[in-house]
């Protein structure tokens, strides 16, 4: 890492070079690093070679760790059910998973504790993990396909070209235990693998898709140290209990109904005003950056998705029906229809940069097994915005979007990093165009003194794009907000600007959302506050608690005052103890509660009592109101 040379014998590989460093390196190394690329730590290197020894607890060394638990798993699944067929079983950010087809058996929960005690005996045998070259790739076919391994036989003559590898478990007398087909690299023996946990199980279709087998998927989640396997099991504990569909039954925030279909979202009165108090803040400060509001149809004709490109990259994702024999399409994106408002206007440079914003409702074809509450839906609300403006101004324009999103993202209390997504396989455009618009986007970040990452082969099909990554309360890491710069919808639907020298130019179009969609937002904010908004955004934001029956009209009365000053307030009339309503507020998360008994009547003041605070404060009803009005005005979080 240092740059430094080293000079080993020719034959050598990854574990003599961690040795010849020095024997506490060579207890610690799990893999290595050669010219970038990740590999086992037994893999030869050669002359020139730059390296780099994989270390216990360093980044990368996550991804060696959960992979090969991924195997001990798949090797003891077979164990305890011989009816079990593999899948595939890769490393995720916080764990692994492994598919079986089992068709004599459902892994229960009681299975898995079965499986986790098994996984752990084995890994403390220090199994070696051998890697082989699949020398005779038919000879290795006939032998999956006699044992019933389709899948392996599947991707093996997949990669038959790509001289394939198998690597084989073998335990300290040299007897082979289990193999798998992989590329790897795993770790040398499963003696690293301690702090490990099964989680659950779910269905899965083969490599994703609803016309292969379904699966078993067995997920879990291994760690280097005690610590932090406990922070993680800790964390998701929080993350359970924060889970916004379990807070939306308890709080009554939305339904899904299976007679209206899956993945469309009712909401009910609570969450329906915190969307409505997020779209007004939205609208408030898009006037100041100046955005113009428009409403566009919620379908169109196919021919309009052909001229967009959408029926040639997206047609899979989209709804169509019939009208008058002719198909039209629920608007999968909001950007054909600001194009065509564009569009119906001749334009001056001195116009530009239009920047159009919508609330705009959009329609994708998701499967029904992969809707998720709020996360996943197929119905949802872009708070979506287009740009148009000349070459010149287009950097300028971004960094102002950048601005507007740290701004709102601000004042919801969410951290972010950036991402920079570059040309996917699927694209429209010449490269020359796609290097233009890249490069722009970087510059524009740069020049911000913004860091950021390069998301390499993840843009959107029309142009390269700006992802920005929330970060909740729990470290969570959540997609929000994305810039897409665009340079072909113009030049597909003839967009034109009448430049400074009286010739017609091409704009330039942005697209941008800041919230992504009115759900996925709300479902972030759910679990980054645990249900308990800020007073700003807060369904109820006051309950009136009177003592006894003989104070319900002097509460109500506080109630009125509150709502006729734009306050979200009730009143518990309820013949229940007081204690009981207050603690029924509490948990519905309500900001403040107000005791009114004969004090407070005599006094024409309330009893203001905060839902996360043991203290009580006595105050008029006008010092109140300025407390609740400076909170909601400063959006106090």
């Amino acid at each position: 890492e240092d740059g430094s040379s080293k000079t080993v014998s020719e034959g050598s590989n990854g574990m003599d070079l961690a040795k010849a460093i020095s024997s506490s390196l060579a207890k610690k190394a799990v893999a290595l690093e050669i010219n970038g690329e990740l590999k086992d730590l037994g893999t030869p290197i050669r002359d020139g070679d730059k390296v780099k020894i994989i270390k216990v607890g360093d980044k990368k060394s996550y991804e060696v760790l959960r992979h090969t638990t991924s195997h001990v798993l798949a090797s003891v699944v077979q164990k305890l059910f011989p009816a079990a067929k593999v899948g595939v079983g890769p490393a995720t950010e916080k764990g692994f998973f492994y598919d079986f087809k089992i068709s004599d058996h459902k892994i229960s929960d009681e299975d898995l504790l079965k499986i986790e005690k098994e996984m752990k005996r084995f890994a403390e045998g220090a199994h070696q993990i051998e890697k082989f070259f699949i020398e005779d790739v038919d000879a290795k076919l006939s032998e999956y396909k006699n044992a019933g391994e389709l899948f392996k036989a599947e991707l093996l003559e997949e990669h038959r070209n790509n001289q394939p590898t198998e690597y084989f478990f073998v335990d300290n007398n040299g007897k082979k235990h289990w193999s798998d087909l992989c590329a790897g690299p795993h770790l040398p023996n499963t003696k690293f693998i301690k702090h490990l946990k099964l989680t659950n199980v779910s269905g899965a279709y083969w490599r994703g898709d609803t016309a292969n087998e379904q699966l078993q998927r067995i997920y879990g989640t291994v760690w280097w140290d005690e610590e932090e396997f406990q922070n993680y099991l800790k964390q998701q504990e929080e993350s359970e209990a924060r889970d916004h569909r379990k807070l939306a039954r308890q709080h009554d925030y939305f339904s899904t109904h299976e007679m209206a279909g899956a993945g469309l979202i009712f909401w009910h009165r609570k969450l329906a005003t915190v969307r409505a108090e997020l779209q007004k803040f939205w609208e408030k400060e898009h006037m100041k950056a100046g955005y113009e509001f428009v409403d566009t149809p919620h379908i169109a004709k196919s021919e309009l998705w052909d001229i967009s490109g959408h029926n040639s990259f997206y047609k899979d994702n989209m709804f169509s029906l019939k009208v008058d024999e002719e198909e039209y399409v629920l608007k999968p994106m909001n950007c054909p229809f600001h194009v065509l408002i564009f569009k119906n206007n001749k334009h001056s440079y001195r116009e530009l940069p239009i920047r159009m914003a919508e609330m705009g409702t959009v329609y994708r074809n998701e499967s029904s097994g992969a809707v998720h509450g709020l996360a996943r839906v197929r119905g949802f609300t872009q708070d979506d915005a287009h740009i148009f403006c000349t070459r010149e101004q287009f950097k300028s324009e971004i960094q102002g979007v950048f601005r507007l999103i740290d701004k709102i993202y601000s004042a919801l209390g969410l951290d972010f990093k950036v991402e920079v997504s570059t040309k996917p396989e699927k694209a429209i455009g010449g490269d020359d165009l796609w290097d233009f618009a890249e490069k722009g986007l970087m510059e524009s970040l740069n020049e911000l003194g913004i860091e950021f990452e390069i998301n390499p082969a993840d843009g959107a099909f029309y142009g390269p794009k700006i992802d920005f990554k929330l970060k909740d309360a729990l470290g969570r890491i959540w997609q929000g907000a994305t810039i897409q710069l665009d340079f072909n919808l113009p030049e597909r639907f003839d967009l034109n600007y009448i430049g400074s020298d009286s010739n017609p130019e091409r704009p330039v179009m942005i697209h941008r959302a800041i919230f992504g969609s009115m759900e996925r937002i709300t479902m972030v904010l759910i679990e980054h506050f645990a249900g308990a908004f800020p007073l700003w955004l807060a369904p109820d934001q006051v309950m009136v608690i009177p003592v006894t029956d003989k104070h319900n009209e002097y509460a109500l009365s506080i109630r009125d005052f509150l709502i006729d000053n734009d306050i979200r307030a009730k009143a518990d009339l309820s013949s229940e103890r007081m204690n009981y309503k207050i603690r029924t507020a509490q948990e519905e998360q309500i900001p403040y509660m107000l005791i009114v008994g004969d004090k407070e009547m005599e006094d024409n003041s309330v009893n203001v009592r905060f839902r996360r605070a043991p203290e009580q404060l006595s105050m008029s009803k006008e010092e109140l109101l300025a407390k609740l009005r400076s909170e909601i005005n400063n959006k106090t979080l």
